[in-house]
């Protein structure tokens, strides 16, 4: 499945952003002028069921990573994915070959989510969506309400397929936390630096780190840009 994309910046090199569930290509937009100021063009996917991409017939990670290596540049000097786009990043960055992987609070650890709860948040209001994230930027929440109202909720499913805690990194791979982080906890975080992950957490951050706090995020990709 080949998906819509969204592009800043004419650099040399290349970055791929993967968003996570429920959005689009759009949530990429506070952070991807700056790195593409670090010498790259940066394309953003929509990924299977969101944004400009169609519906899929079944979403799993794997079939999320299947469309990222139908769309994708061959051999990106970077990757970065959020929450379940870096589940799907996590399958795809070997065939991928990135350079580097950046994984943004990371969707690996099965949990109890409510999934009906989690379909019925793509009719939350532009207010709902303002007092569930008081810092984002107004733009942000404008998109997310357009992103919610293209979104499939069939794709929730994929949540019920996570991956797990990897072992050894396929690729140079950097985690950026949430702080605290409700997807890998503090004892997960000491797993994966032990298993060759380099880790670091945004202190105060929610799931979204680079919409809650971008300046923070683009701090923690320093040295990986």
């Amino acid at each position: 499945m080949r998906l819509t994309t969204r592009s800043w910046g004419e650099g040399p090199r290349t970055a791929v952003l993967v968003h996570g569930i429920m959005t689009d290509s759009r949530s990429w937009s506070g952070v991807a002028p700056a790195i593409a100021r670090h010498g790259y063009r940066v394309v953003a996917v929509d990924l299977p069921g969101h944004g400009g991409s169609g519906p899929a017939p079944g979403y799993t990670p794997a079939s999320l990573a299947a469309a990222l290596l139908a769309t994708l540049p061959e051999a990106p000097d970077l990757a970065v994915g959020h929450s379940l786009g870096s589940a799907a990043l996590l399958l795809a960055a070997s065939r991928l070959r990135c350079t580097r992987a950046v994984h943004c609070d990371p969707a690996w650890l099965p949990r109890h989510r409510n999934l009906d709860a989690l379909r019925a948040t793509r009719h939350a209001t532009w207010h709902e969506l303002r007092a569930a994230h008081p810092r984002w930027h107004a733009d942000d929440i404008t998109a997310e309400h357009r992103a919610l109202a293209a979104w499939d909720p069939a794709s929730v499913t994929a949540l019920q397929h996570l991956p797990g805690l990897p072992g050894a990194p396929a690729v140079p791979s950097l985690v950026v936390l949430a702080g605290p982080s409700e997807r890998i906890p503090p004892a997960h975080a000491a797993t994966l630096s032990r298993r060759g992950w380099r880790v670091r957490t945004v202190d105060g951050a929610g799931h979204a780190v680079h919409r809650d706090d971008p300046a923070g995020f683009l701090h923690a990709l320093h040295g990986w840009l």
